[in-house]
């Protein structure tokens, strides 16, 4: 169950579902047979009713519940939370999710941890991070926010920013990668430029130049498996320590890539929310 106050005056239910949130018809169908939107005092609301600014709407409607077996403690930072999402760190090293029933320590067990332990049953993750990149992951907390978020996603809303290291001295002070990435045939975790591939786009600004690598930050447009990796590779400047696209060995053996910030209007409380992370690289 959650409020929504309304901001614009004579909005309808009909309109805040369909166009400002623009939920699937499925969706809105069953919050309609389940009389799931009403008044902050229990009254039942005309869907095609203008309302009022300031008008708070209730809705109250069943949440499933997520599948992932939760850890016995979150142990992983939660930078931000609300009834409708949260944001949570998500260490190098740990998986977005399972990907098999003895996948028990992702990042997804254990925000479902959390999740529990403050009397919840639902948490969906909106975006992935690679095993190897730390930082930023956007939660749902319930289906509504799960379909706006997700959507939200794919028209580019959300703003996502990277950080990295990358070998050698980018010259531009920024720059825009559209190079479409597929499967590597020859390797069953590799990802490549194709021509064949799906669309993928990385926006790319330099922080920092250093002796022989340069800090970058970047952001997605697209989400594709590895694009930060594979775009920085493509353009002569892979990630530092990532040896699967081309860098040199390093002590650590490993590559540091680190989401720093989120940001985006939130659908539900009218405000643009900013998170970012802690523990940059430089």
């Amino acid at each position: 169950m959650f409020q929504y106050e309304v901001i614009k005056e004579g909005l309808t239910v009909e309109e805040l579902l369909r166009t400002k949130w623009r939920l699937g018809k499925k969706l809105v169908h069953e919050l309609r047979m389940a009389k799931a939107v009403t008044l902050e005092d229990g009254t039942p609301v005309l869907w095609n009713e203008p309302l009022k600014v300031g008008t708070h709407l209730e809705f109250t409607f069943e949440i499933p519940t997520s599948n992932y077996l939760p850890t016995m403690n979150c142990d992983i930072p939660i930078q931000y939370e609300d009834e409708h999402c949260l944001i949570v760190s998500k260490p190098k090293g740990m998986a977005t999710h399972p990907n098999d029933i003895w996948d028990r320590n992702t990042c997804m067990n254990h925000v479902m941890a959390h999740i529990k332990s403050n009397g919840g049953k639902y948490a969906e993750h909106v975006h992935r991070l690679d095993l190897g990149t730390k930082g930023l992951l956007l939660v749902a907390k319930h289906p509504i926010a799960k379909s706006i978020f997700d959507r939200m996603i794919e028209e580019k809303t959300i703003i996502r920013t990277y950080e990295a290291e990358v070998q050698g001295i980018v010259r531009q002070d920024e720059g825009v990668i559209n190079e479409p990435i597929g499967k590597d045939r020859h390797h069953a975790t590799r990802r490549v430029v194709s021509k064949t591939g799906q669309h993928a786009v990385t926006h790319f600004k330099v922080v920092k130049r250093l002796k022989n690598t340069t800090i970058v930050h970047l952001v997605l447009e697209t989400g594709r498996t590895h694009q930060i990796r594979v775009h920085m590779s493509h353009i002569g400047h892979p990630i530092v320590g990532d040896t699967m696209y081309n860098a040199r060995k390093t002590a650590k053996d490993n590559y540091e890539l680190h989401a720093i910030q989120l940001e985006f209007e939130h659908p539900f409380l009218n405000k643009v929310v900013v998170v970012k992370d802690q523990g940059a690289i430089h």
